[in-house]
């Protein structure tokens, strides 16, 4: 069930930023399985606003392949900066922002199964002007990192397949560059803290769990050992949002049960 006052604060930052000209655009962040896109859509269903992911605007499987042997093998991995089409996130805003009260948006859809991009005639549509326009997404408001915090690798996959920090140096680029632009489009940021990323593996876990219909402790081994190598791809950052690398407006500290730890932190 979701805690009222996180249903409460995205109301309350919609209705901060809304003007009869203007719909709002709220991000709703936070590491994997911290109930950032069960937030959002729940608000979305209360205030009658579009609602997308991060996750469904990826690069096609076929552009992240391309990246991948123009920069490095990790951009064929969808997940970090690098691996998403901002431009079809800002041009799904402005037709949000566009809409009627007939019109009818497509909202893009990724399929995770098969590592792609579903084609735009299977896309959920979005009907009338919507109060705003949500979206959630791990890295939303994540600020780059210093060079000297890129040197030292922290984890397996960094020192395996990023020996000489090409890739992170890449996805830090990203993140100076054409994310912070998109993020600073975004009106307000509502950021739910984990209490530290160690707590990440096991909502990963609990989410693949429901994925599969079984219970959090009957996940097959071996299916958690690849979670915790997959999640490693969002070790730096998530570890550098924890310590205050990121730029929200209102942030949620939670605990490892994902239950609010009061209070909530606005930024000044």
């Amino acid at each position: 069930m979701i805690d009222a006052r996180l249903l409460d604060a995205v109301g309350s930052l919609v209705a901060a930023h809304a003007r009869p000209d203007h719909v709002p655009l709220i991000g709703i962040a936070g590491a994997q399985g911290s109930g950032k896109t069960t937030l959002a859509r729940a608000a979305a269903e209360r205030l009658g606003a579009a609602c997308l992911s991060l996750d469904d605007v990826y690069l096609t499987r076929a552009e992240r392949e391309a990246k991948g042997r123009a920069v490095h093998p990790l951009f064929a991995v969808r997940g970090p900066p690098g691996t998403h089409d901002l431009g079809l996130l800002d041009a799904t805003v402005a037709a949000l922002r566009a809409a009627g009260p007939d019109s009818r948006t497509p909202l893009p859809a990724f399929e995770k199964l098969s590592d792609d991009r579903r084609p735009e005639t299977q896309w959920p549509v979005f009907t009338g002007r919507p109060t705003a326009v949500l979206v959630d997404g791990w890295c939303l408001g994540a600020t780059a990192q210093a060079e000297v915090e890129l040197v030292a690798p922290i984890n397996a996959l960094e020192r395996e397949r990023d020996g000489q920090g090409v890739w992170r140096r890449a996805v830090n680029a990203e993140l100076a560059g054409p994310y912070a632009e998109a993020f600073a489009r975004f009106d307000a940021i509502l950021f739910l803290k984990a209490p530290s990323f160690e707590v990440v593996l096991d909502w990963r876990c609990e989410q693949e769990a429901g994925l599969l219909g079984l219970a959090p402790a009957d996940l097959p081994p071996e299916r958690r050992a690849g979670l915790a190598v997959f999640i490693q791809a969002f070790e730096r950052i998530s570890r550098h949002m924890l310590g205050g690398g990121v730029r929200a407006d209102l942030t949620f500290d939670l605990d490892a049960d994902r239950r609010i730890s009061p209070p909530a932190s606005a930024r000044s």
